[in-house]
């Protein structure tokens, strides 16, 4: 009886894991912390007195956003000490409906924890704010207040309209072939006066140590790149949605893989971000 009760409370957690991943990796932007805290999500719901538990997908939520929570403290911390820019784990192919973009995600580290959980909880995710107040332990009317004072901060990198998801992957196809071939011409014409370059590489592969802005720079850098690739070689892996914008992986001359997300602000790339750490990679393997 209690092995049976045991294999029914693991079929029921199975059926929650992807949600609950969506949550853990909105709130930390790393696959494996997302993992980790999922995973002992399963350990306390395996332990608990799951009698009690009216609605195990609140209960579950509440226990993942509160682990979260405690693992954003320490986060934070490393990430005083991380060398160079730092750039969420790329999410390859997301749902197309999901507007938490990667530009947003950056936003979100610029909030507090708290007004971090209050925004997802109940912009993203749709949940009243009698639930957020139950998951934060905090009333209602805070939590009204912290997901104010989150819209505020991000609201300039929500996304302004949806982008077409055929032009968006031909787009990035375009992009990897001027960038690899040398065609400053075709490359030049995609990217915004403005853009700017953000390479995470985490002190584990070569990477700008500072973002790169504007067109000369930006155009510089490639013409750098292109000699490279033509020495070294840049294999396209597959195209599609890198957390929400389009991009590609790749494999590098190194044997590495690496992933480029393209923002599109009126149809001209506006930010190019890349993940070379291949710490942030293994999940694409």
């Amino acid at each position: 009886m209690e092995e049976a009760a045991h294999i029914d409370a693991a079929a029921s957690f199975d059926r929650l894991r992807q949600k609950l991943m969506r949550v853990a990796y909105r709130m930390l932007g790393s696959v494996a912390d997302a993992e980790d805290i999922v995973q002992e999500a399963f350990i306390r719901w395996m332990g608990a007195d799951r009698l009690g538990v009216r609605e195990p997908e609140a209960f579950l939520r509440r226990t993942v956003t509160r682990l979260c929570l405690d693992q954003l403290k320490s986060a934070r911390r490393r990430r005083e000490t991380y060398v160079g820019p730092w750039l969420p784990d790329p999410v390859v192919d997301e749902d197309e409906e999901e507007d938490v973009t990667l530009p947003l995600m950056l936003a979100l580290e610029r909030l507090s924890p708290l007004e971090r959980a209050a925004f997802l909880l109940h912009d993203v995710f749709g949940l009243e704010f009698e639930e957020v107040a139950k998951t934060i332990g905090r009333d209602a009317a805070a939590c009204r207040q912290l997901a104010a004072r989150a819209r505020t901060h991000v609201r300039e990198a929500r996304p302004r309209y949806q982008l077409d998801r055929k032009y968006g992957i031909a787009l990035a196809e375009a992009f990897f072939a001027a960038s690899r071939s040398g065609d400053m011409k075709a490359l030049g014409a995609m990217l915004a006066a403005d853009v700017s370059v953000h390479a995470d590489g985490g002190g584990k592969r070569p990477a700008a140590m500072k973002p790169i802005i504007g067109f000369d720079a930006v155009m510089k850098v490639h013409e750098y790149l292109a000699a490279f690739f033509q020495k070294n070689g840049s294999t396209l892996v597959r195209a599609g949605f890198v957390n929400g914008l389009p991009g590609f992986v790749t494999l590098e001359a190194d044997g590495e893989l690496q992933t480029t997300a393209l923002e599109i602000e009126d149809g001209k790339v506006a930010a190019i971000y890349v993940v070379r750490n291949p710490d942030k990679l293994r999940h694409l393997h």
